[in-house]
């Protein structure tokens, strides 16, 4: 199994395991908005220059500006446009105007706006259990190291140097831990983050990671987290989201998932990893938190989906 040092939030971007696939730099001027409805991506976007609004589905619009920097683990559909965007039946499609950018607005308008933006994968078989800990976006301002890092990862992904492949996935890995542990803690909605941020619950979360097949009980995390066993409780619910037992479950189902694919240990071993006393007792909770046998599981998953997100010219 993965070492993961005691430290949830690294466990979870390592088993997500994202995949480089798209960056581009987008420039616009006049008006201008794109809209997308067909994705299913984690999105990145660094703003550059300028501003433009950012609408996603069942949230209110934001204006981002030059400096600031957004993470959405988990996009399916968006509106971006100049702060007044022009009518729908005015909007014209992005141009290619070298490799790796594009042009937005009309072609007589000076530039005003320009952003880095990306899309990547999860590869990782548990990806909506692990997704789901996460805030649905994360929006951080005048954060230099991550405006450092978005064009690291553009100007890689546009060369074709030795270890490239390595060295986007390491970068996406870092990219996605800075935003995650920088996103501002007044405004996170139930979830690992928030759950981290409280200096009881923590404990217990590092407990939960550090050793999934230790036997844990919601008394001894209690006792981690120097709480009376109902306050607890309670409070782990409202935080993270779900039952104590609820997530240790879900969390051993995600490293069983992963250790599944890997094809390097039995069943009677991964069991023992994740802390179940038999091969069978594990057989049992996969079915009962899948719906499926390990081995099926593991026979369905086998090929994972492998690639780069097909480059499309008006995808930002």
């Amino acid at each position: 199994m993965p070492d993961f040092s005691n430290d949830p939030l690294s466990s979870v971007v390592t088993l997500l395991q994202p995949q480089p696939s798209i960056s581009k730099m987008v420039e616009a001027g006049g008006g201008w908005l794109v809209e997308r409805h067909d994705l299913a991506s984690p999105f990145y976007c660094a703003i550059v220059e300028g501003s433009c609004c950012l609408t996603l589905a069942g949230r209110e619009p934001v204006t981002l500006s030059a400096g600031d920097f957004v993470l959405i683990p988990d996009l399916h559909s968006f509106t971006m446009s100049s702060e007044v965007p022009p009518p729908r039946l005015a909007v014209r499609p992005p141009r290619q105007t070298g490799p790796g950018t594009f042009r937005l607005g009309p072609a007589e308008a000076d530039v005003e706006f320009g952003a880095l933006v990306g899309h990547c994968r999860f590869a990782a078989p548990g990806k909506d259990l692990l997704v789901s800990l996460l805030p649905g976006m994360v929006h951080v301002c005048g954060h230099d190291r991550l405006m450092a890092l978005v064009p690291l990862i553009h100007e890689e992904t546009r060369s074709e140097r030795p270890a490239r492949g390595m060295i986007l996935k390491r970068l996406l890995e870092v990219l996605m831990i800075e935003a995650l542990r920088s996103a501002p803690r007044g405004s996170l909605p139930p979830g690992l983050l928030r759950g981290l941020s409280d200096p009881q619950l923590s404990g217990a979360l590092r407990s939960i990671h550090a050793d999934p097949a230790n036997t844990l009980s919601v008394a001894e995390l209690a006792r981690v987290a120097g709480m009376s066993r109902s306050g607890f409780f309670e409070r782990f619910r409202k935080e993270v989201g779900s039952a104590p037992m609820e997530y240790l479950t879900a969390w051993r189902m995600a490293l069983a998932k992963d250790l599944l694919l890997r094809g390097s240990l039995t069943q009677s071993e991964i069991a023992g990893q994740v802390g179940y006393g038999s091969a069978s007792a594990f057989a049992m909770a996969f079915v009962r938190h899948e719906r499926m046998a390990p081995g099926a599981f593991a026979k369905t998953h086998a090929t994972r989906n492998g690639g780069e997100l097909p480059v499309q010219a008006e995808l930002i």
